[in-house]
């Protein structure tokens, strides 16, 4: 019964930063939550994941260092800060909520170790 709806998503040029929020409504527990990424013609992929208590894991090489993944579990909001943003980073991000407090357990960066998404919030950076 959990509702996630994504914000924050825009246009913007090469190297500039958006910063995503996703908020947790309804039926609401903490758990292991993450980022992905879906561009036209190309499966989801797992950008970030966060555990409960703030553990964080990047799911590729592209992403560290430029993104930053965070919570706020007292405002039951999920985050993604995105920095030094690039064209290859245009695509429908979503955000999703999993059901154990520890990432490792159950959740990975792969999409289908997921069960409750947003309806996404599309990031476009153009050159």
């Amino acid at each position: 019964q959990v509702q996630l709806v994504e914000s924050g998503g825009g246009s913007v040029q090469a190297g500039g930063a958006l910063t995503l929020s996703c908020a947790v409504s309804g039926t609401y527990t903490t758990a292991c939550m993450g980022w992905f990424r879906q561009a036209p013609g190309k499966e989801r992929e797992g950008v970030a994941l966060i555990s409960t208590g703030g553990t964080s894991t990047y799911c590729a090489d592209s992403v560290k260092g430029r993104f930053t993944i965070s919570r706020d579990n007292a405002k039951n909001t999920l985050y993604l800060q995105m920095n030094s943003l690039k064209p290859e980073d245009t695509a429908m991000y979503y955000c999703a909520a999993g059901v154990s407090r520890v990432c490792s357990v159950y959740h990975t960066c792969n999409s289908l170790t997921f069960g409750r998404w947003g309806q996404g919030t599309q990031v476009t950076v153009s050159s």
